[in-house]
């Protein structure tokens, strides 16, 4: 095999063995030509039972490593997807950095879950690093990769634009009634609150549907953002104490919360000078069936929608049904019982197999994917931009070299 010729099977290392690193082990077992065959994370236990795992799956063959190190000069992969949480990122990626740059690491290319950074200049060293180990990266925003977003974006440019001109306004939300581990409502070591976690996502969905098929992301030119934050639920006093039962002591929301909605409005010039915007609403103060996804896209004679919550197979659980907790039926689910929306495969609808699929392929040929660490600077840039205008009452506008340094009050020491 010379230079030029696809990898024939991508061997991936994941970096992380928690909630998002399941999702991928999922969603890699719909994608051909890959293999999982490391895994590294601080907790042996963890490490251990995610390789099980991966080898139950017959992804592997796939063994875990008791340092990164170890697995980055082990010759035995050929890329890695960052997956641990945000305060450890770039770390990471310095010592994937440093291990490339000094040829003890052989790597294609490194993708890294979002956002990019917990700031500006975070995501702009993540970007900095990568390049200057002239690795391939992916950024890994999944809705970008949802067969529903795909196929409606698809739609709506081959059919309505050319007929009716091009959209003009994406909506997105992201809501559930909170995160999983205690590091996501910390605001130091998370970035933020619902903003950082979740309207990362609604922006760059919003984003990439008016963003003309095959046109760099950056035909669409931002010049304003405004944002609104609220604290709605988890600093009521019974909210607090519940918090801190279920996430520890070290998570007080009576001494420093972090916001759990978030809105906000991001507007950009279209090649033609027109106006466009994305909309994002998102927040850890949802009490429905479970993580509800709403994606909306609307043009002068067309829309489009959909839905996470809006299934083809539901079921009806009497109270005589009765049972433990789980997530069986819908990642964070609030519910045993009553009429309820099956997400029948969630890793599909996420957006987690098009998104694995996409990075392998992509990295197999050589060749940038269509969502880069770029596309994670951006993000970073309007998640500082809405968190700027809700701390201080005013629209942003662009260019704003104050972005580069600030740090969001939330995640301030």
């Amino acid at each position: 095999m010379n230079g030029n010729d696809p990898i024939a099977r991508l061997r991936i290392g994941l970096i992380g063995s928690g909630f998002i690193a399941n999702f991928h082990l999922q969603a890699l077992v719909s994608v051909r030509h890959v293999a999982v065959t490391g895994i590294y994370s601080p907790t042996a236990k963890n490490r251990e039972a995610l390789a099980a795992k991966a080898n139950a799956l017959e992804l592997g063959p796939c063994r875990a490593f008791a340092s990164l190190e170890a697995m980055l000069i082990s010759g035995e992969v050929d890329a890695v997807w960052i997956g641990v949480p945000n305060f450890a990122r770039l770390d990471t990626m310095r010592e994937i950095h440093r291990l490339v740059t000094s040829r003890w690491a052989k790597l294609v290319g490194v993708a890294c879950e979002k956002p990019l950074g917990r700031t500006l200049a975070e995501a702009r060293e993540m970007l900095r690093l990568a390049e200057d180990a002239q690795l391939l990266h992916g950024y890994l925003e999944n809705q970008v990769f949802s067969s529903a977003v795909q196929r409606g974006k698809d739609i709506v440019w081959r059919r309505a634009v050319p007929a009716c001109g091009r959209p003009y306004l994406a909506r997105a939300a992201e809501e559930h009634s909170g995160p999983h581990m205690p590091w996501f409502w910390q605001g130091r070591r998370q970035g933020g609150g619902v903003l950082s976690d979740m309207t990362c996502h609604s922006v760059e969905v919003g984003r990439f549907l008016l963003t003309k098929p095959g046109a760099p992301r950056s035909d669409l030119k931002l010049v304003s953002a405004s944002a609104t934050v609220g604290n709605l639920k988890w600093t009521r006093p019974e909210y607090v104490k519940r918090l801190k039962d279920m996430m520890g002591p070290e998570v007080d929301y009576a001494s420093r919360p972090a916001e759990d909605f978030a809105r906000g409005a991001l507007t950009f010039l279209d090649p033609d000078g027109n106006e466009v915007m994305v909309e994002a609403t998102n927040s850890w103060a949802y009490v429905g069936a479970g993580l509800r996804i709403l994606i909306e896209l609307l043009g002068p004679e067309y829309s489009m929608e959909f839905s996470s919550l809006n299934t083809g197979l539901k079921v009806f659980l009497s109270r005589e049904v009765t049972g433990g907790q789980g997530e069986d039926l819908v990642e964070k689910q609030n519910a045993e019982q009553g009429l309820m929306p099956v997400v029948e495969n969630e890793a599909d609808i996420y957006g987690y197999v098009g998104e694995n699929r996409h990075m392998v392929d992509a990295f197999r040929h050589r060749r940038q994917p269509i969502e880069t660490f770029h596309d994670g600077v951006a993000v970073a840039e309007m998640l500082m931009a809405l968190y700027r205008s809700a701390e201080i009452g005013r629209v942003i506008t662009f260019p704003s070299p104050e972005l580069e340094s600030y740090v969001p009050r939330v995640a301030r020491p």
